[in-house]
């Protein structure tokens, strides 16, 4: 009668018994195993790059990933206890290894150059980006690869694409496609650039010009670059380091892009989008640090590995993600854009090039 005589609202007792929850999984704990995996990723790139090295660190890392997720006995953990820990990896520490690579941005170099040289980049970053764009609209490509691909090609490869993915929301797999892509095309660069160096009539600064007007990442500069010697690899980074500085730029515009298509929306969190993502804001601090003269070598030295390392562990886990069968089925389009994307930054940047001689 007791039960009858309980205030309304109240549940009815029951029988205490012992209550075993199952132990509780931090997301850190969870995420453990993935970016464990994506840095033994990072290190077996680096062996390849060494034992191999005009093959760059970040395209090996590229490769890795996507070699682990098709692995018969690797790619059940990469898609299921690992697939946390690796996506974090191609978002956190893609981001840090973007604020690093700001302290390798030499803005008294660029200023040198002359305001020449600064337009005629501009003008090469500029028309490989909507190229780019429009004809990767036109073939009807997936999801954000039109995006991605151009800023690729037009600035700094695959950290551009990390970067902009950052902003974009893009899926996984089109990051590591057009990374992919990307990389493919700039590596192709190595070989080819060097036999079109007499053939086209270009002194060695002026060849350093436009390979680092052309090439996407700044390694496959340097492979390039360095077979006309050394004039024309000094010309080659200070060029690529100024389509660097354009990355901050691009980012920001992106971002402010996806916000007004977004006005109103606010993120998981409750909060609207920032209008400049904070790591973009952390790597022009970083180039202005740098810029100040402040810095010593062995930081500056000991940065640069900190950023290959972040950028190919955050590469292997966009690999990872990779799905060839699907990739395939837009592989001939893929290079079709490639193809004609390689021509307009190769053209223009030629082009310009003489003009500013």
């Amino acid at each position: 009668m007791a039960l009858l005589n309980r205030p309304p609202g109240r549940p009815r007792s029951r029988p205490v018994l012992p209550v075993v929850r199952p132990p509780r999984v931090s997301r850190e704990t969870s995420s453990r195993p993935g970016l464990l995996t994506a840095v033994a990723g990072a290190f077996a790139a680096w062996l390849v790059h060494l034992a191999l090295p005009a093959v760059p660190m970040l395209t090996v890392a590229v490769v890795l990933g996507i070699a682990a997720a098709h692995l018969p006995r690797i790619r059940t953990f990469v898609r299921g206890p690992g697939r946390a820990g690796l996506s974090l990896a191609g978002r956190r520490l893609m981001r840090i290894g973007i604020v690093l690579l700001g302290l390798g941005l030499g803005l008294d170099q660029v200023i040198r150059l002359g305001w020449g040289t600064v337009a005629m980049v501009v003008t090469v970053v500029a028309a490989t980006f909507f190229g780019t764009l429009w004809l990767g609209r036109r073939l009807g490509l997936p999801g954000d690869q039109p995006l991605l691909i151009a800023t690729g090609y037009s600035i700094c490869g695959a950290s551009a694409i990390g970067a902009v993915s950052q902003v974009s929301g893009s899926e996984e797999e089109d990051v590591a496609a057009s990374v992919a892509l990307v990389t493919l095309c700039g590596t192709l660069a190595i070989a080819v650039l060097p036999l079109l160096h007499q053939p086209l009539g270009l002194d060695d600064p002026a060849f350093g010009r436009w390979v680092g007007a052309s090439v996407h990442d700044v390694g496959q500069v340097v492979a390039t670059a360095q077979t006309a010697g050394p004039a024309a690899l000094g010309e080659a980074v200070v060029v690529k380091l100024m389509r660097v500085a354009l990355l901050a730029p691009l980012v920001a515009a992106v971002a402010f892009a996806v916000r007004a298509r977004r006005a109103g929306v606010r993120t998981a969190s409750g909060k609207r989008p920032a209008p400049v993502p904070l790591f973009v804001a952390g790597f022009l601090l970083a180039a202005g640090v740098r810029a100040t003269g402040l810095l010593p070598v062995e930081v500056l030295d000991w940065a640069r590995t900190a950023q290959e390392g972040l950028l190919a562990a955050a590469l292997f886990g966009l690999g990872s993600a990779v799905h060839l069968p699907s990739l395939a089925k837009t592989g001939g389009r893929a290079a079709v854009l490639g193809l004609g994307a390689w021509v307009v930054v190769a053209g223009v940047s030629y082009a310009g090039v003489l003009l500013t001689a």
